[in-house]
């Protein structure tokens, strides 16, 4: 019942839609309505506001972080602080607040891999920044690390628990990149930076 209950919480906490939020405190316009339509960082970036994506990024990535950090204050184990840092990606992905709608997910997920392994997210985070700089598209830089996730986490941390997180969060994330990836190919992609 407290694995439950921790979930739970772990859940609304991740469905706070920061893009949202920090796009009403700057005045700007819904992140739906413009761009790829994503309630995340790299599309309030689009808007032109560098204060408002960073408010969003790091939002979005501390609720992943915090999930983690929580549970294993509380006492749960690494692997149940794990799922509630799936529980907080699912969240920001199935936001409640958002009828079930959301962004990717992939700061939340950084912040997830924060709180299990800073070296994991240190990892992660560099293969995104590495491919990010080479190619100008935050999706395939997403890609990237998400599909590094897993195999360094096995590397990394070897729990069977944390490592099933982690697919599960990279399968999640190229499900939700899948328009990206139809633009990647037809070289329709949006480059990091661009404004619409």
């Amino acid at each position: 019942m407290n694995l439950l209950l921790l979930l739970a919480g772990a859940y609304l906490l991740g469905s706070v839609p920061f893009a949202i939020v920090s796009s009403r405190l700057f005045g700007l316009a819904d992140p739906r309505a413009y761009g790829s339509g994503n309630p995340g960082a790299t599309n309030v970036l689009r808007s032109g506001n560098k204060a408002a994506a960073a408010l969003t990024l790091v939002g979005d990535c501390l609720k992943g972080a915090a999930a983690v950090w929580i549970a294993a204050a509380l006492g749960f184990s690494a692997a149940e602080a794990a799922l509630a840092g799936l529980a907080a990606f699912f969240g920001h992905v199935f936001s409640l607040f958002l009828r079930f709608n959301g962004g990717k997910g992939v700061a939340t997920a950084l912040g997830v891999l924060a709180g299990i392994n800073p070296w994991l997210a240190l990892l992660c985070l560099a293969v995104w920044l590495l491919t990010a700089l080479l190619s100008r598209y935050s999706s395939a830089a997403a890609l990237a690390a998400a599909l590094v996730s897993p195999l360094a986490g096995y590397f990394l941390v070897g729990d069977g628990v944390v490592v099933g997180v982690l697919a599960v969060m990279a399968a999640v994330l190229v499900w939700r990149h899948a328009a990206n990836i139809r633009r990647l190919l037809a070289g329709t992609e949006g480059r990091i930076g661009q404004k619409s």
